[in-house]
C-alpha cells in the first residue's frame, strides 16, 4: 500500500526548513528519511511517535500525516 506524505512534507518544511534538519532531529539519516517519505521503506511506530512529538502533531491527527492512502 502506498501512502501520501505530502501533508507531512509540508509540515516538515514549515517547522524545520529542510528534510535533512528534520531527519537529524528524528535521529535518522537523510537517506533513511528520503526512503520513508518516498515510500521505499515504511516508518516504524517509534519513528511516527517521535515525529509527532517533535512536529507537535497531536496523536489523534497522526492519521492525516502518516496513513493517508495515495490515490
Amino acid at each position: 500500500m502506498e501512502f501520501d506524505y505530502s501533508k507531512l512534507k509540508g509540515l516538515i518544511k514549515e517547522k524545520f526548513g529542510t528534510q535533512a534538519a528534520f531527519a537529524e532531529a528524528l535521529g535518522v539519516s537523510n537517506t533513511t528519511m528520503s526512503q520513508r517519505l518516498n515510500g521505499v521503506n515504511e516508518f516504524t511506530q517509534s519513528e511516527i511517535a517521535r515525529a509527532c512529538d517533535i512536529l507537535e502533531i497531536p496523536a489523534w491527527y497522526a492519521y492525516g500525516y502518516f496513513f493517508m492512502k495515495k490515490i
